[in-house]
């Protein structure tokens, strides 16, 4: 605003006075505003450093050493106002959930969130340093137990180009689980009459393979009451569950999990064979479930919870959750995206 008043009144001199009066003008004008910026606040000026001024703000992928494996987790952190910070965090189970206020002063940061699923009124308690470009510190449950983690910046996963599809491919033969592994030494996934089954709670089934940009058909189909998951290379899981007529939530089936919500909740009753439609470019997905378009194009922020692991820069697997109870697939075809050089 300053440099526009400056800018016509310059003009207004220019045109209406000689050369001599017009430099005198500017001497003054040109004190004037540097008198200007040495009263501009200087919040406003620090403010426009970007990441150097805010050092922490951003998405990070943590992995976290739980109960002997690696997990994974996810923060993101904003600036509110000159001082403040809030933010989003997804623990190694639940969905993304608020920080109403993260701590961030000489490279400590620190929050605590309630309880998320646990019945306890103790808080998860989050303490970390930001040395080098990563954040390593400690998270506190809620049980009270403590774990370590490591954290790095989330990749943008941004795509320049527009892909090509190759030719789809057939995840599930229909005959046994070749190209499958089940993520557990109790494995009740089985084949039946061309449908893979999960007939109770269990482990989790993943693709031996490994995926980046893709098109993904699968059918499923559910009993009353159960709840199971499609995780997008692992890591974002677009959610499956029995709400018929609930108000659309990223917690119901065709959302992402903690994240985005479906326009629509297109869930059918249970016993029916359901489908999605999904393409998944960079962080970029959409949604089609039972045939109509849920999600378009939006943006995944982060892994949810449950994911194989916080490595968003690398191909990642189809997974299905086989924990939440009883659930049967068929027809899974993924179209692989083709990139030229």
């Amino acid at each position: 605003m300053i440099l526009r008043v400056l800018f016509f009144y310059v003009f207004f001199c220019c045109s209406f006075s000689n050369l001599r009066a017009q430099l005198v003008t500017m001497k003054k004008l040109f004190r004037i505003y540097l008198l200007a910026l040495f009263l501009l606040p200087t919040s406003l000026l620090k403010a426009n450093e970007g990441s150097d001024f805010y050092p922490i703000e951003g998405r990070w992928d943590l992995t976290v050493n739980y109960e002997g494996r690696l997990v994974a987790s996810w923060l993101e952190v904003r600036h509110t106002g000159i001082n403040g910070y809030n933010g989003h965090f997804v623990w190694e189970g639940g969905s993304a959930r608020p920080i109403s206020k993260v701590e961030f002063n000489k490279g400590k940061v620190t929050f605590h969130i309630p309880a998320q699923w646990e019945i306890t009124d103790k808080e998860l308690i989050f303490d970390g340093i930001l040395s080098e470009g990563k954040l390593i510190g400690t998270i506190v449950n809620t049980n009270g137990k403590s774990y370590t983690f490591v954290g790095e910046r989330a990749p943008k996963l941004w795509r320049d180009k527009a892909p090509k599809w190759g030719k789809p491919i057939q995840l599930f033969n229909g005959k046994d689980l070749t190209g499958w592994q089940a993520l557990g030494n109790n494995n009740q996934w089985v084949v039946e009459n061309g449908v893979l089954k999960s007939p109770r709670s269990g482990v989790n089934i993943r693709t031996v393979n490994t995926f980046n940009d893709f098109k993904l058909h699968i059918e499923f189909k559910y009993p009353k009451g159960s709840n199971s998951g499609v995780y997008l290379r692992g890591r974002y899981e677009i959610q499956i569950e029995d709400n018929k007529g609930l108000e659309p939530m990223s917690l119901y089936l065709g959302g992402i999990y903690g994240f985005i919500d479906p326009w629509l909740n297109m869930a059918k009753d249970p016993g029916e064979w359901q489908s999605f439609d999904v393409e998944l470019v960079g962080r970029m997905v959409t949604v089609v479930a039972n045939g109509t378009t849920v999600i378009y194009k939006q943006e995944i922020p982060g892994v949810t919870g449950g994911a194989l692991d916080s490595k968003e820069g690398t191909p990642g697997p189809i997974m299905m959750q086989g924990d939440h109870g009883p659930i049967e697939y068929r027809n899974i075809m993924l179209t692989p995206a083709i990139y030229s050089k």
